[in-house]
């Protein structure tokens, strides 16, 4: 088991969907770690070790590769259970029949996936702040009883947006509060996905200066999604549209949901791509964001996604987030190799790789 502090490492993001593991492909992009979330909601809380996520992760771990598992507590049409009550006696029995089947296996644990997002409106207050402090307390106070389970590092998180100064509420400065003052955790968890790259630094910044000096912190998700999206509705450049016989008034989404219907070759694929400025103006991206993650001295571990709706055939609409363009293996866009592995994306494979050798 690898140390988690400060070691900088990137690794493969898989969300909820650890089935999506594939061993050859991480060892295509030399990744060593793998991250993905359990939605706690969603599990057999009485045969864990049965389910399909968790499986997946126990053969990449017994396969050689370190792990960071994130849990989610969804409580989007829900109100976090008051305390005392039976809802929260039956969510801390579930998470103590989860902890002795990971503590101790798992490299890092993460005390949440995306709470501010994963919570009703009116629960973005001081109820989703004691709920998530009561769940990392339950956590530690396990730990502390079985020695061998220290060696799996705790963070919490994962926070979204901080780069904007209407996100600086007081539930988000209790949350980076309780991490600094609670000494078993070794950091928080971030997902910067930004519209520009300051925003990158701008919340790292942010974070870092309200935890301790000594703690760390990881980027479990990291992107540009937001700029990928707000050029969806332009139209794809004409070059493009002349070569392949193409209304000139093709927009992104639309030659997106074409492509997934039937899938291109990969060079058709990264010709599309490569033909629009927005998308290689970041072309860089991975190879930038570790580097500045890099340079704070801080960074246990960032992880960056291996293929998201890598079987997605739905239209792309014009106001939908455009997950597959961040993949390091190409989406459902891109038609298989003749052995039926999945092609690597442009330019993200060839990144992921650089990327790992500036650790």
């Amino acid at each position: 088991m690898a140390t988690a502090r400060s070691c900088g490492a990137l690794g493969a993001n898989y969300n909820e969907k650890l089935i999506w593991i594939k061993h050859d492909e991480l060892r295509r992009v030399n990744a060593k770690w793998i991250r993905g979330f359990i939605d706690m909601h969603q599990i057999d809380s009485h045969h864990q070790d049965q389910d399909p996520n968790m499986k997946a992760l126990f053969r990449a771990i017994d396969a050689g590769f370190n792990a960071i598992l994130s849990l989610k507590w969804n409580y989007t049409s829900l109100d976090f259970p008051a305390s005392g009550s039976s809802e929260l006696a039956a969510e801390l029995n579930v998470l103590d029949r989860l902890l002795p089947l990971v503590l101790g296996k798992v490299d890092i644990l993460v005390i949440g996936n995306e709470p501010f997002i994963e919570a009703k409106l009116d629960q973005k207050n001081e109820h989703l702040n004691v709920f998530y402090e009561t769940m990392a307390r339950a956590v530690i106070e396990f730990r502390q009883k079985h020695d061998d389970t220290m060696k799996t590092r705790l963070y919490m998180g994962a926070l979204n947006r901080l780069d904007l100064p209407s996100k600086h509420t007081s539930e988000i400065e209790r949350f980076l509060h309780f991490i600094a003052v609670t000494p078993e955790l070794d950091g928080v968890d971030i997902h910067p996905h930004m519209m520009t790259f300051d925003g990158h630094r701008s919340m790292l910044e942010y974070c870092l200066a309200r935890i301790r000096p000594e703690q760390t912190f990881l980027a479990t998700e990291f992107t540009m999604v937001w700029h990928w999206k707000a050029h969806m509705n332009d139209t794809v450049s004409s070059e493009f549209c002349a070569k392949y016989g193409l209304s000139p008034s093709t927009k992104n989404h639309e030659i997106i949901s074409v492509a997934m219907q039937n899938p291109w070759p990969l060079e058709q694929w990264k010709e599309y791509l490569f033909n629009e400025p927005w998308y290689m103006q970041y072309q860089n991206f991975i190879t930038d964001a570790m580097r500045l993650y890099r340079s704070t001295g801080r960074l246990a571990v960032a992880t960056y996604s291996l293929c998201p709706m890598r079987m997605r055939k739905l239209p792309l609409k014009h106001d939908d987030t455009p997950w597959m363009l961040n993949g390091v293996y190409a989406p459902s866009t891109v038609r298989l190799r003749e052995d039926g592995s999945r092609c690597e994306n442009f330019p993200w494979a060839e990144e992921f790789r650089r990327a790992q050798g500036e650790e």
